[in-house]
């Protein structure tokens, strides 16, 4: 272990090494903070759960969007670079909010204004994702291509460690400190984040717009366009000629919307860098994403989660209002929760991949109905008829979703991969996590909604059942939708 991770420092330099695993550990430690927010907002704030999960899905909207933050840093460098500056500039608006938010009791206990500063913080979050994933993907590319799984792992390694570390002191900062050091403590990483964005340094484009790197993770928007603009380059010269002569014949005609994105334009080698490389990354994305092959899988996995109303803070409010369970429990059970998502990994990776994906697609979605059910279970008390303690009962159902739900992550991972065509391999990813966060943030909003109509609140959970029972039955709608998921697509082939 010890000699590997010299091999990395030796590969990539140890300044580079520290700032790719603090952002990482940063990412999963934000498990930290957002329980405290959770709290704050079920107990100062005294939100409705449907109110306090409006609140929450509005401020992860940003994940929604990660590939305008990497069109941004490729098509506009900041003073010839691409990277550390908008590195820079994520941290410190993932920084500023905390240290207001927990300077401010104004603020901190205003709905509105809360939710605005969550929003902006996890705006910061989400662009260093982008950011730092580009500059991995540059990394391995260009400079020791054979250590590219060992940088991802490590990535992986520290998000993990980060999210069991912040799940475990979360819980126990809730009962030893007031809510505003919790949001101060915290900035100590973003800020340590921002003095290590100095110590990596970064050459300057000079008048080049995209980096020759690709993204990895899907998240260097607009990685691998110089390949496929020169793969497509004949043919595009080819249909701006025919474009001109049409033109010259029929000058009052038109452009359509797809004749706009499949030609440059008559006087592209004037046009600004910037715009060249706008329009190309535009082109790209148009040309790729109109195919059914891989416009029919992303919509299942969007239809997945807008189908499938998230009910998942009004069961936070279930558990701490009405079972009286503590902040540090709860922090406890989301450990298990991390663990079992590294062996639903491990499992999938191990005995799976050669499974079509069809069918562990259907036998996820039956797996997580049925842990569903063990909420209704919980929630109709029959676990205490059966005397089985409302402890043992969440922590069995936290150890079991993450997993299962990692049977789904994985074949959406791996089908994203083989449905990007070559040179645009990062541009396509970073869209179908968006599409994903996307349809995770639609979906809570529906749960917000039906919590609203059933008129579930903290003090009466009295439909919460009716609730659980409508989100089970929603469980099995994104199966009859299978068919768009390639027939023969496995985790080895497409």
């Amino acid at each position: 272990m010890i000699s590997w991770f010299k091999q990395l420092r030796t590969a990539f330099g140890t300044s580079f090494l520290w700032l790719v695993c603090l952002i990482y550990f940063t990412q999963g430690f934000r498990s930290f903070v957002w329980t405290a927010v959770s709290y704050q907002l079920k107990d100062n704030l005294k939100l409705s759960p449907s109110a306090s999960q409006f609140v929450t899905s509005v401020a992860f909207f940003p994940w929604s969007i990660k590939p305008l933050y990497g069109i941004l840093s490729d098509c506009f460098p900041i003073r010839g670079r691409k990277r550390i500056p908008y590195l820079t500039l994520a941290t410190l608006l993932s920084l500023l909010p905390w240290i207001i938010l927990g300077l401010s009791p104004f603020l901190r206990n205003t709905r509105i204004e809360l939710m605005i500063f969550l929003t902006v913080q996890n705006l910061g979050s989400a662009m260093a994702d982008v950011v730092i994933d580009a500059m991995i993907a540059e990394a391995v590319r260009f400079e020791r291509a054979s250590f590219a799984g060992d940088l991802q792992s490590i990535s992986w390694l520290s998000m993990a460690f980060g999210g069991i570390c912040g799940s475990l002191l979360g819980g126990y900062a809730l009962i030893n400190l007031q809510i505003d050091r919790i949001f101060l403590l915290f900035c100590v990483l973003p800020a340590l984040q921002l003095f290590s964005c100095g110590l990596v340094k970064e050459g300057s484009v000079q008048g080049k717009v995209f980096a020759e790197g690709s993204a990895s993770n899907g998240s260097d928007m607009t990685s691998g366009i110089i390949d496929e603009e020169d793969k497509f380059s004949g043919e595009k010269s080819k249909i701006s000629t025919l474009r001109r002569k049409k033109s010259q014949k029929n000058t009052k005609r038109a452009p359509t919307l797809e004749n706009k994105f499949e030609s440059p334009d008559k006087n592209e080698s004037s046009s600004p860098p910037w715009y060249q490389s706008l329009e190309s990354a535009t082109y790209t994305l148009f040309r790729a994403f109109r195919k059914p092959a891989i416009l029919r899988p992303m919509a299942w996995f969007f239809l997945a989660h807008v189908t499938v109303p998230n009910i998942s803070t009004v069961m936070f409010y279930y558990q701490t209002e009405f079972l009286k369970l503590e902040a540090s429990f709860l922090g406890a059970a989301r450990v298990l929760g991390w663990l079992s998502l590294m062996i639903g990994t491990l499992t999938y990776n191990r005995y799976l991949k050669k499974m079509r994906l069809r069918y562990i697609l259907m036998f996820t979605q039956v797996g997580i109905a049925l842990l569903t059910v063990l909420d209704m279970v919980l929630v109709s008390r029959a676990n205490v008829f059966l005397g089985i303690s409302d402890k043992v009962t969440v922590l069995f159902g936290s150890a079991l979703s993450d997993g299962i739900n990692q049977f789904k992550f994985m074949p959406f991972l791996i089908l994203s991969g083989q449905l990007c065509p070559p040179g645009v391999e990062g541009t396509l990813f970073a869209l179908f996590m968006s599409i994903n966060n996307l349809g995770s943030t639609v979906g809570s909003f529906v749960g917000a909604g039906l919590a609203s109509v059933l008129n579930i609140s903290s003090e009466s959970f009295d439909n919460l059942f009716l609730g659980i029972g409508i989100q089970v039955l929603c469980t099995f709608i994104p199966v009859s939708f299978l068919f768009l998921i390639p027939k023969g697509a496995t985790g080895i082939s497409a």
